[in-house]
């Protein structure tokens, strides 16, 4: 199975950008998989990076719900970063907006959330 994120590290934040266009429930165990082990592997929270996603389903964002819950446990956070107009329409919609932090400009998150 090949990697659904691809994780560089700027500033010594993780981003963690999704490979696929289109983010569903094919993909919402392998996301939650990978974030989980990008979060006990850098000990710091991650920036998913959702610039080349052009549809997400709602397994996709239960999988990425379950990974902040992880996340917070471990006293660290998961932002969206990069989302498109659509994409960013749904977290509001669905009230997401409330539970993530979305940033549409890099800097402003690696500011965020540098150590």
């Amino acid at each position: 199975m090949s990697k659904l994120l691809e994780i560089t590290q700027e500033q010594n934040v993780p981003i963690a950008r999704i490979l696929v266009q289109e983010a569903n429930l094919s993909h919402a165990g392998q996301l939650k998989d990978e974030l989980i082990a990008a979060l006990d592997r850098y000990g710091n929270s991650v920036l998913v990076d959702f610039g080349g996603v052009n549809y997400v389903d709602s397994s996709f964002l239960g999988a990425l719900v379950s990974s902040l819950k992880y996340a917070v446990s471990k006293k660290l956070d998961i932002a969206v970063l990069n989302p498109n107009k659509d994409i960013s329409d749904l977290f509001a919609l669905i009230r997401l907006d409330k539970v993530f932090k979305i940033y549409l400009d890099k800097e402003e998150a690696l500011t965020k959330y540098r150590k």
